[in-house]
């Protein structure tokens, strides 16, 4: 028997051996949960974009009071000499 017989004779015994009993609410089921993972990724979703939004105010906050682009003043005065 070759390989291809092998499977073809495979194929004929899974085709009539019996199928499995599916539950009738399978597909409610499934639906249900399709709709909870969906809500689930919606929530996730609009929670981050909310902390982004957060995070891009807390940021514009802090630059806008502690400035960093300014150069800090200096510490000690120049030397005066030649005067």
């Amino acid at each position: 028997m070759n390989r291809h017989e092998h499977k073809e004779d495979e194929v004929r015994r899974m085709l009539e051996a019996t199928h499995p009993h599916v539950p009738g609410d399978l597909a409610a089921r499934a639906t249900a949960r399709g709709v909870r993972l969906l809500h689930r990724g919606r929530a996730m979703r609009h929670l981050w974009w909310t902390l982004l939004a957060l995070a891009v105010c807390a940021f514009v906050v802090w630059a806008s009071m502690v400035r960093p682009w300014e150069v800090p003043p200096a510490g000690t005065t120049p030397p005066l000499e030649g005067w």
